[in-house]
């Protein structure tokens, strides 16, 4: 079994970890996440995990540092993303002669922007910020070898960057379709046991509380559906849940709203989706979104915005509904026909199963990872260390 160091900047999903401990022998450094966490949840396999600091810059520092000491008892490096971290692995990776893959779940710049054009007080925008970022996004499409991205549209986001160099498609982590299934129960039996209301008509909203991610057309979309009459609850899952009951407060429609932190994505998630009658993927830029493809493979109906990777995935009229990004009317006007329509709701939502069996399952996801072709590995590559020639730019799946 080869040996994988995962960098982890910006805080990772037990699943990816779970995913990836179960194919290498894994040893993870990961940026401290103050007041939160480095790893969402337990995972099922203990890695080796090391803490580094909470400053970027110093963590930066920390990746070189232990790359450079654990060279010879590693195989293999995914760093996340495109930042400080990323840059440090990949002049590592070049020093020590070991392959290294920057993995791309997010398009940072669109996420950073969204602040500028949709202030929040605990996610200040800064020109210095966005600026660095643009420049280490440059700096690592010609330093860096490998990307390994979730969706088209991220590889067409580092390709921006100027890079020349090998971008696999594989969509980390995926989606455990034995775990995420659809239900034999009644939703009523389902709502009970999960100790949700067991009328009315359930909405999934599980995105983080962030710019990008639009939480305030959700609501407003909600408010529009309550002045309707329509008995509804709107059920939200995340780490900024009490920022969210905020905004539901200030919009008039806490009392509509289910909110708690985030819970164990296959303990008690399917059951969440389950009990739901739609999902709702909000955002203003996404990578790629698991949440509606989560949903789909329990068969509950999907709207998103038509945006970044949602567009990949939820086809109007094939696999869901979209609607532009930010309009709040159309939303709502969605989820009323998702509701009102349930034998379409249906067939889209069966669709968009077989679309996720198909192309996101988690093994298939994993699968191809373990088939993809790491620049640099063959000991006689002279790309390792020649750092001006560029690899042929190729799509591995």
């Amino acid at each position: 079994m080869k040996s994988l160091c995962f960098i982890v900047e910006s805080g990772t999903d037990v699943r990816l970890v779970d995913g990836l401990g179960d194919r290498y022998k894994l040893s993870i450094l990961a940026r401290r996440i103050e007041a939160g966490v480095e790893i969402s949840q337990t995972p099922k396999q203990t890695p080796e995990l090391t803490i580094g600091p909470a400053s970027r810059l110093k963590f930066a520092v920390s990746v070189w540092k232990h790359l450079r000491a654990c060279r010879n008892q590693t195989d293999r490096v995914i760093v996340q993303g495109y930042g400080l971290a990323a840059l440090a692995a990949n002049v590592a990776g070049r020093i020590n002669r070991i392959p290294t893959a920057m993995l791309v779940c997010s398009p940072v710049e669109d996420y950073y922007r969204c602040r500028k054009k949709f202030p929040d007080k605990d996610k200040p925008f800064r020109s210095w910020n966005w600026l660095l970022l643009k420049m280490l996004a440059r700096i690592n499409a010609k330093l860096g070898r490998q990307y390994i991205v979730l969706s088209e549209h991220l590889a067409q986001v580092v390709r921006r960057h100027g890079s020349h160099r090998s971008v696999a498609i594989i969509p980390l982590y995926g989606v455990d379709t034995t775990v995420f299934v659809p239900t034999s129960q009644t939703k009523t039996a389902v709502r009970f046991s999960a100790g949700l209301p067991v009328t009315g008509s359930l909405i999934f909203f599980s995105s983080r509380i962030a710019p990008e991610k639009d939480s305030e057309t959700m609501l407003r979309a909600l408010r529009i559906l309550v002045d309707k009459g329509l008995d509804a609850r709107l059920i939200h899952r995340s780490g900024g849940y009490q920022n969210f009951l905020q905004q539901a407060e200030q919009l008039g429609v806490a009392e509509h709203v289910i909110a708690t932190d985030a819970v164990h994505p296959h303990e008690q998630l399917p059951a969440d989706y389950q009990a739901s009658d739609v999902c709702v993927q909000a955002s203003r830029a996404e990578g790629l979104g698991f949440s509606p493809l989560e949903a789909l493979a329990c068969e509950v109906p999907v709207i998103a915005s038509a945006v970044g990777g949602l567009k990949e995935t939820i086809r109007d009229g094939e696999t869901g509904w979209s609607y532009p990004v930010g309009d709040h009317v159309a939303l709502a006007n969605a989820i009323e026909q998702a509701l009102d329509n349930p034998d379409e709701a249906s067939r889209r939502a069966q669709s968009g199963r077989a679309m996720v069996i198909r192309k996101y399952d988690a093994r298939i996801a994993f699968d191809q990872l373990d088939e993809m072709k790491w620049v640099g590995e063959s000991a006689g590559d002279a790309e390792r260390l020649d750092l001006e020639t560029p690899v042929a730019l190729k799509r591995e799946v």
